[in-house]
């Protein structure tokens, strides 16, 4: 019984235009290891890359394998390479353990600069793993070799989806097949589709109905690839039957895909009855699948470039681009975008124009936040979505749509209706206030409070009141305006300040005055009286009784008569004179009476 520990061929990288690809490679081993029996390696080997002027190299990945746990530093063309990533399979019999390698390099910016040419690969030791472990030669599954999978762009081929597919899986007796799934195609058509893959540890001499099957249909590629010996130790590409324990191939594909296919199967087989009628299978070590298939379909994906909260607000305001990158075909018009916040949809939108193959669009949304959502929310863009999960276009990769953020509201505890801060008029409808006392009212999560005579001033921080604990109004009544600093966020909020009228109890009811224009006692005034009650109406009488002036507010008694035979706008003879102040406010009805002492 035998356990076999592998790595999963899956999708590696995905290419979408007039592109195709080739490949280089060659074997280390000296020889097919079956039947033949060696325990050593070639210190080097070259291939020749001879891509036509017409071509231009997208992409190259270098990978080397062979038996053990890996060598994971080698050389190109004398220049060392250290391994991007390394993966490792493991078959065991009995108690016997086998371990095999693969790694893999991006070697674009090599290719692209040394371009045409001979490719050596050297300084790649496993003599440690055969050494240690003599069952890789005993069974003879040693082997090493590498290869350069090159992507590149052609003006004149059609537009292609281009597949890597790589890891590494073994299939022999046990598990005889692996099988793939190529989903989202859009097949237009079928010319120049192609399928390639590399494997290690196929012999010529092992054929046990190893296929590669596309479709259900068994591929064969004469005079290198018969249908029923598919890893037997060829390169395709350079024509060659001599890459021993190594497949590099490539087959056509044209007559087994459709105009219209949505999804293609590959399968990859090993395993048949010997002559003796006894069911045998060779080992095959599957490291990548290249597919190159004429799929015409758009591939929207979103990125968000900005977004903003405001203070004390749900909505929040997103920039955001659509692309059409990876993709074969021109993005439509009115293509839906949906927007959830922890999963809830709050907004939908749809792009505009159509999106050509490598472009892009922006455009912006605010979404206001239902209340139901927390103030620290997920936010999830969906390109080609209505809404409900659901798209309505046909794309290259369907996984690849949204976008998600952390958002954050600026939501503080609000300031609420402030009550009115209400003083006894001081005189001519002022009173010294100190606005300080308000904060009372405000949540302590505040950091500090600013005040000021108007709202625009409390935005743009201007205009401060400097002195807020002993501010004098100006009008009555009048609106203060204040903003509330909190740590990451601030809240303009407003209060009132009003002037009412209070009769002291320490009003004296004797007063004097000179009206001798010298600018002092000119005029009666009564503190907490006659400068307090506006409507106030007082009456002055002489000694006999007589009314000889009557004024108010605006019109202060100066030492002159305006009633009575008196009223000769003279002024009038030292003397003690009596009033009688009428209030005229519904808090105080009974009048105010005493004397005033005229002097000069």
């Amino acid at each position: 019984m035998s356990n076999i520990y592998a790595q999963d061929i899956d999708v590696f990288q995905q290419f979408y235009g007039r592109y195709s690809y080739t490949a280089i490679g060659n074997t280390l081993n000296p020889a097919e290891n079956n039947p033949n029996t060696f325990c050593q390696i070639l210190p080097q080997s070259t291939a020749n890359l001879n891509m036509s002027a017409d071509q231009t190299v997208l992409a190259a990945y270098l990978y080397w394998a062979g038996s053990g746990l890996g060598d994971t530093e080698v050389s190109l063309n004398g220049d060392p390479v250290v391994a991007d990533d390394t993966l490792n399979v493991v078959y065991q019999q009995g108690s016997i353990t086998l371990d095999y390698f693969s790694c893999f390099k991006d070697v674009t910016d090599v290719i692209q600069m040394t371009g045409n040419g001979d490719y050596t690969l050297s300084d790649l030791d496993i003599s440690d793993t055969l050494a240690s472990n003599p069952y890789h030669c005993a069974f003879r599954t040693n082997f090493a070799g590498w290869a350069i999978i090159v992507v590149y762009e052609e003006d004149t081929l059609p537009l292609n989806q281009v597949s890597i597919y790589h890891g590494l899986e073994i299939i022999n007796r046990n598990v005889p097949e692996i099988n793939i799934t190529i989903d989202n195609l859009n097949v237009l058509d079928n010319d120049g589709a192609k399928i390639g893959f590399l494997a290690w540890e196929g012999d010529n001499t092992l054929n046990y109905g190893e296929s590669l099957v596309f479709n259900g249909n068994v591929l064969e590629n004469l005079p290198l690839n018969p249908g029923d010996n598919a890893f037997n130790g060829t390169n395709t590409f350079m024509g060659s039957n001599t890459s021993y324990n190594m497949d590099l191939d490539v087959y056509d594909i044209e007559n087994y895909i459709t105009v219209g296919d949505t999804s293609a199967t590959i399968q990859l087989t090993t395993g048949g009855i010997d002559g003796n009628g006894v069911f045998q299978a060779d080992l095959i070590i599957i490291n990548n699948i290249v597919t190159v298939l004429n799929s015409q379909l758009p591939d929207a994906t979103v990125v968000i470039n900005d977004l903003s909260v405001s203070c004390d607000n749900r909505d929040v305001w997103i920039d955001y681009t659509i692309f059409n990158v990876n993709s074969t075909e021109v993005l439509p018009a009115n293509t839906p975008i949906a927007f959830y916040a922890d999963g809830v949809l709050v907004g939908t939108a749809s792009t505009i124009d159509d999106i050509l193959i490598g472009e892009q669009e922006s455009n912006n949304i605010v979404l206001n936040i239902p209340t139901n959502i927390p103030n620290d929310f997920t936010l999830t863009i969906v390109a080609d979505d209505i809404g409900n999960g659901t798209g309505i276009v046909q794309e290259t990769d369907e996984g690849n749509n949204s976008v998600t953020q952390q958002i954050s509201l600026l939501l503080n505890p609000p300031i609420g209706d402030l009550p009115t801060l209400e003083l006894c008029d001081e005189g001519n409808n002022q009173a010294t206030f100190d606005l300080t006392s308000i904060e009372s009212q405000l949540s302590n999560v505040a950091v500090s409070v600013q005040y000021f005579n108007s709202e625009n001033e409390a935005e743009l921080l201007i205009n401060e009141i400097e002195t807020p604990s002993e501010y004098v109004n100006s009008i009555n009544p009048e609106t203060i305006y204040i903003r509330v600093n909190y740590p990451d966020c601030f809240q303009i909020g407003s209060f009132n300040l009003n002037i009412i009228n209070c009769l002291s109890d320490t009003i004296s009811s004797t007063n004097g005055i000179s009206p001798n224009g010298d600018g002092t006692n000119d005029t009666l005034v009564i503190p907490g009286v006659t400068d307090v009650f506006e409507n106030h109406v007082i009456k002055i009488f002489n000694r006999y009784g007589t009314l000889i002036f009557e004024g108010g507010y605006n019109h202060p008694w100066s030492g002159k008569a305006n009633r009575g035979i008196n009223h000769t706008g003279s002024l009038l003879p030292v003397s003690t004179y009596y009033y009688i102040i009428d209030l005229n406010d519904d808090n105080y009805s009974e009048p105010l009476v005493g004397w005033v002492y005229l002097n000069y």
